[in-house]
């Protein structure tokens, strides 16, 4: 047998986003919740691209990312599956709209207690089928 094909993913890295967000609101939560990934585990990223050319491009996820919707309550119960399942996550809540700094994000995240966090989107990377799991209810964003 061959070990020189493609290796099917073991885990998944998904991003969910609240449906009733404006379109660049949905973007900005989203790259900033992959970004939050990217930090906590080092081995996701590949290696560097580079062009015909040799143009040297940054690293990226290994893996897709895969990008889904849902309303204010599905958001909700994905934390708390996740939180239950001891997946950890990045988390945007709706305050870091009004925020303009790394610090003032952490402050606005932190002045809520954990069930009362009014959630934008979430980012997590687990084996696949938690990771399913905790998104039931959830769609692929379109």
């Amino acid at each position: 047998m061959s070990t020189d094909g493609p290796v099917p993913f073991t885990t998944k890295i998904a991003v969910m986003v609240r449906d009733d967000l404006a379109t660049w609101q949905r973007l900005n939560v989203c790259a900033f919740l992959a970004s939050g990934i990217a930090a906590a585990d080092p081995e996701l990223i590949g290696e560097p691209y580079a062009d015909a050319d040799d143009t040297r491009y940054l690293p990226m996820f290994r893996q897709p990312v895969l990008v889904f919707s849902g309303s204010k309550e599905t958001m909700t119960a994905a934390h708390s599956r996740a939180l239950a399942r001891g997946i950890a996550m990045a988390v945007f809540t709706s305050d870091l709209f009004a925020t303009g700094n790394d610090h003032d994000n952490r402050a606005a995240v932190r002045a809520v207690p954990r069930d009362q966090l009014d959630l934008a989107g979430l980012a997590l990377h687990g084996p696949r089928n938690a990771v399913d799991k905790i998104l039931k209810g959830a769609r692929l964003h379109t």
